[in-house]
């Protein structure tokens, strides 16, 4: 038996991102529920957030994200072997989304599939892309992490949806004599997997006290332990950039972690919580504003249904 050459490592080559035209703002959320700007930002820290048109589609944000990071990868679409779309809001089970953005990208017969992690997704379907490349299963990955969180909302309940968003980040992954992407660190909570669930193809409900605490008192230690494997202390970050769920869990993950040198991303504040879409998201706007130079060493963290958490030290490209 003949197996293929596995790779020594993987590395992030190119980031792409795509949000939705419309910006919606506290005050146009205001005119229309019981809250207030001063409400929204004091608990979640969003000033605004992007909202896809009725006829976009989670598949829509994928592609154009995913598009920008093949194009920044200088890979042409037949060099990509394997496309995984991390979502949890698609309106249909069935197809997959990441099969059909492959075929729009121009990728021919790639292995697709979906990955549903919720909020921790991107960092979950970079993980198997990492693993996928090491072992030599794929040598290009593109991982998208593409949302469409309000066709899911009830926009009455002000406590959902003024957090949630729209949006897609996009990553292409390539084998590399030179690792850029840590081990992972992962794991869930499924005792505690009814805090935040979607029933009957209806509206998303979390219990948000009891997320609040279960995130801003468990899940540091998991940041720390993708630190300790990928061997990257505290004082060697550049950035944190952990899912942006709440700008008060960020801060307050942030605070835990020893690194005041580190860039945290607030991202949340002008995008919304955009679920599997947050990290690539702000991390390529991040360096798109030049924030995060090639090379930089950056913790990443996705956290939410499940629950569902994973954390991994990266290399900027």
């Amino acid at each position: 038996m003949k197996f293929p050459p596995s790779s020594p490592g993987a590395r992030i080559v190119a980031f792409g991102d795509y949000q939705p035209a419309n910006v919606v703002t506290n005050a146009d959320l205001v005119a229309r529920i019981d809250t207030s700007d001063e409400w929204i930002q004091s608990r979640v820290g969003i000033k605004e957030r992007r909202i896809a048109g009725p006829d976009e589609t989670v598949g829509d944000m994928a592609v154009v994200a995913g598009g920008k990071a093949l194009a920044a990868s200088g890979l042409s679409p037949s060099d990509i072997d394997l496309v995984i779309v991390a979502t949890c809001t698609q309106l249909d089970q069935i197809p997959s989304a990441a099969a059909g953005v492959a075929t729009r990208l121009g990728i021919e017969a790639p292995g697709a599939f979906d990955v549903n992690a919720a909020c921790a997704g991107f960092c979950y379907a970079l993980a198997v892309a990492n693993d996928a490349v090491r072992a030599g299963s794929a040598r290009n990955v593109l991982v998208i992490g593409s949302e469409k969180l309000s066709q899911w909302m009830d926009w009455t309940d002000r406590t959902t949806c003024v957090i949630f968003a729209d949006g897609a980040g996009a990553a292409v992954v390539s084998a590399s004599e030179e690792p850029g992407i840590g081990p992972v660190a992962w794991g869930s909570a499924g005792d505690r997997a009814d805090k935040i669930y979607m029933r009957e193809n209806k509206y998303l409900h979390q219990e948000g006290q009891a997320v609040f605490r279960w995130t801003t008192t468990e899940l540091y230690p998991v940041a720390l332990e993708a630190m300790e494997r990928a061997g990257v202390a505290p004082e060697e970050l550049t950035a944190f950039v952990p899912h942006q769920a709440n700008l008060r869990i960020v801060e307050a993950i942030a605070r835990k972690l020893g690194a005041p040198q580190a860039l945290i991303a607030r991202d949340i504040v002008t995008a919304g919580n955009t679920s599997s879409a947050s990290v690539p998201l702000a991390l390529s706007r991040m360096i798109g504003r030049g924030e995060l130079p090639s090379g930089s060493t950056v913790l990443t963290m996705g956290y939410g249904a499940g629950l569902t958490y994973a954390a991994q030290v990266l290399r900027i490209p």
